[in-house]
């Protein structure tokens, strides 16, 4: 599927969740890092932390081979979702509409806190206004990245429901 930013914001809309906190991240997290160990053979790190706080709430590996660098994207994925309150999927894709780059749009100069890659979400909850917390993923091809964390979430709510 090509993603659009529509079918972006659908994914985040539909990926709502009733609560959210340090059980359901490790659901969540737990079944992220499954699904990357079943469908990809390169490692990824998974991080969910709460918005208001930063407070790690769960980080694994898929598996070894993960590198440091795999961190520094992960804080800059995360710098995204918590500026501004979207999926960096969805930040790339609007962007790339203008035709334009993070500098030139927000007049940033120094852009290299943020990284508007696939793999950073907002977790959000029905009835509370804002992002409460972060999911990210690090390894893989962009639109993978992305992918895991929509896939592992609307596992998540299909088990819940």
């Amino acid at each position: 599927m090509s993603l659009t930013v529509e079918s972006v914001v659908t994914q985040e809309e539909a990926c709502c969740l009733s609560l959210f906190d340090s059980n359901v991240a490790w659901e969540i997290g737990n079944i992220i890092r499954t699904n990357a160990q079943q469908k990809f053979t390169r490692p990824v790190v998974i991080y969910i932390a709460h918005a208001n706080s930063s407070q790690l709430l769960f980080f694994a590996t898929s598996g070894p081979g993960t590198l440091p660098d795999n961190m520094h994207w992960v804080k800059r994925k995360e710098a995204v979702v918590l500026r501004w309150g979207c999926s960096t999927m969805r930040m790339r894709l609007t962007l790339q509409t203008k035709a334009k780059t993070l500098q030139e749009v927000y007049e940033m100069a120094d852009p290299s806190i943020y990284a508007v890659h696939g793999g950073g979400f907002p977790v959000k909850v029905k009835g509370v206004e804002g992002v409460v917390g972060v999911i990210v993923v690090s390894g893989l091809a962009q639109e993978d990245d992305h992918s895991v964390i929509v896939d592992g979430i609307q596992e998540y709510l299909a088990r819940s429901s």
